[in-house]
């Protein structure tokens, strides 16, 4: 399980009702991934410019390209379109 810094840890508990399934004492370690795909798919304008903020737009496009290239897509069509949309639109990707 990671280790995440004090402002990532505050902002999961700032949104544990998203995380009802996961144990308290774990909620703080949940990966990076789960946490892009939860605020992704259930948080505000706010919550995700939050975690833009926290993790760089770049990382979250990253893990969301990552999550969108498997065979199992957990995001809904529409949140997928519309995050491949501005991802491709505001964040720099090599292609190699």
């Amino acid at each position: 399980m990671p280790e995440h810094r004090e402002e990532i840890k505050k902002f999961i508990k700032e949104h544990s009702s998203l995380f009802w399934y996961i144990k308290e004492d774990a909620k703080e370690r949940i990966s990076l991934e789960f946490l892009v795909e939860t605020i992704l798919c259930f948080g505000n304008g706010n919550d995700i410019k939050r975690l833009f903020e926290l993790l760089g737009t770049e990382k979250v496009a990253e893990i969301f390209y990552q999550q969108i290239s498997r065979r199992r897509i957990n995001y809904k069509l529409r949140t997928k379109h519309f995050f491949k949309l501005y991802f491709d639109r505001h964040v720099q990707r090599n292609i190699n």
